[in-house]
């Protein structure tokens, strides 16, 4: 049986002007997609990933344009469709204004306090 792992991700837009997506959010799709028990805790300034209608403008560069802008929250969201466990912190979410209604389908949410108790249901735990 694979173990079970849990992603905590808690710094967020890294690399997303360059890559497209978060690498976090990217490898554990791929670690799904290969059979892993892998799921997902969004804390901190990540728990914005969430949010739902996410909408990026294109970047330019003097010459270079980036048109492929992030869609994190259909990342997340479709992490949550492939029966991935999508937490986010209930706190952080109410200190960045977020209303409930605002993240996407699927999303799990528990209180700061019970971090310590996720943290225990997991073989691994990988912080980013």
């Amino acid at each position: 049986m694979p173990r079970k792992v849990l992603q905590v991700i808690e710094s967020a837009y890294r690399c997303t002007i360059e890559e497209q997506d978060d690498p976090v959010v990217w490898i554990t799709h791929a670690m799904k997609g290969a059979g892993a028990n892998v799921h997902l805790l969004l804390r901190g300034n990540a728990v914005n990933y969430a949010v739902k209608g996410q909408a990026v403008a294109e970047v330019n560069f003097g010459t270079r344009h980036q048109r492929q802008a992030p869609r994190i929250d259909d990342d997340i969201a479709s992490l949550c469709a492939k029966s991935v466990d999508v937490y986010v912190v209930e706190d952080d979410v109410a200190e960045r204004g977020i209303e409930r209604s605002e993240l996407v389908s699927g999303i799990r949410t528990i209180p700061r306090s019970g971090i310590a108790r996720l943290f225990g249901e997991y073989d691994q735990v990988w912080h980013w």
